[in-house]
């Protein structure tokens, strides 16, 4: 394995922490979701810098941080929707945005080009907040207690970015398509 490497196996890692993230929410075991949910989000980040910071950016891991992110963000809204913990139509919502995108994805770059999935500025933050939300989900269903309200205002934070980054990915990728010709 080179230096170059390392920003992928940190997704590698990610996903494959999905698993037991899963497994330890299902049998209520919050406290120790939310510590290995927090390695998984950190390590987002880290992965990113280090990709960045060094030109560690490869097509691989072009595809596998989202893949990562979106394997850990729609497995803890589904599990935490079907605890009761997160309101079913955020659930709905955050998968329905990733299905489209990914979708939308794989379908440009069969019919149009290949595609450069640079997130957009409001695509991060959604992710963050996303993260964000199931941290304090957690950390409210586990170990702390936190104001209802907060999670309450997070939720809907976090719904109107999931609505506006998805609308933003049709927008720019149906607009790129019809630049290159695709009349669809």
């Amino acid at each position: 394995m080179q230096s170059k490497d390392i920003p992928n196996l940190i997704s590698v890692l990610r996903i494959l922490l999905t698993i037991p993230i899963v497994w330890l929410l299902f049998e209520h075991e919050f406290s120790y979701a939310l510590i290995l949910f927090a390695v998984a989000g950190i390590s987002d980040g880290i992965d990113g810098f280090l990709a960045k910071r060094f030109g560690w950016q490869s097509h691989l891991g072009g595809l596998l941080d989202p893949l990562a992110d979106k394997a850990l963000l729609m497995s803890s809204f589904l599990v935490l929707g079907g605890l009761g913990l997160i309101p079913v139509w955020l659930v709905i919502l955050v998968i329905f945005r990733d299905l489209t995108i990914m979708g939308g994805a794989l379908y440009y770059n069969f019919s149009v080009e290949e595609l450069d999935a640079n997130p957009s500025l409001i695509s991060k933050l959604n992710t963050l907040l996303q993260i964000v939300l199931v941290l304090l989900v957690v950390t409210n269903a586990g170990p702390f207690t936190l104001p209802s309200q907060l999670l309450t205002w997070l939720t809907w934070v976090t719904g109107f970015t999931t609505l506006v980054s998805g609308i933003a990915y049709v927008w720019v990728w149906t607009n790129k398509a019809r630049d290159k010709g695709w009349r669809g």
